[in-house]
């Protein structure tokens, strides 16, 4: 990204300003794509305690405290600098989602019955199509909550889940 500002200065105090347009180009769908990796990091996050909570049936304080910080964490950054638009449109999770929960399976299974079960054992148990909807009801939250206000609302989606009966008790 140095070369890159170097460049665009060369470019703009030579006059050639083509050519320093591209190189905004550039930077700017650099800078995108930094955000959306960043983005689909917390989303690793979010499926991979989504699954425990899936596999094992149960919901503990340290799971449901990195679901609710993996979407605020999301919501923080993916919505753009002037604040009305966003990196990830709410219709455009699915793949993203499918990819995350691929990449989240083993990693979690380290974790789900203290590493008892393989990858394999837990891409047969898992619900995939209630791992999106509940990842994806989660998601739909950051387009309509403050990022501040979004713990409370998560938290009634985490009393839903297995294990999170007495979650807001």
């Amino acid at each position: 990204m140095v070369q890159e500002l170097l460049d665009l200065r060369a470019s703009i105090l030579a006059g050639r300003y083509e050519e320093a347009l591209t190189l905004i180009d550039e930077l700017e769908a650099m800078g995108k794509q930094a955000i959306i990796r960043n983005i689909e990091s917390s989303l690793i996050r979010l499926i991979i305690h989504l699954l425990k909570n899936q596999i094992e049936q149960r919901l503990t304080n340290s799971w449901a405290n990195s679901i609710s910080d993996s979407i605020v964490q999301i919501k923080k950054l993916n919505l753009k600098d002037n604040k009305t638009s966003y990196y990830i449109n709410s219709d455009e999770w699915q793949s993203y989602l499918e990819a995350a929960i691929k990449l989240a399976i083993r990693p979690a299974s380290l974790e789900i019955f203290n590493g008892q079960l393989k990858a394999k054992q837990i891409s047969d148990r898992l619900n995939l199509s209630q791992l999106i909807t509940t990842a994806k009801t989660m998601l739909d939250l950051t387009y309509t909550y403050a990022a501040e206000d979004l713990p409370d609302q998560i938290d009634v989606i985490l009393a839903e889940l297995p294990g999170g009966e007495d979650w807001l008790t």
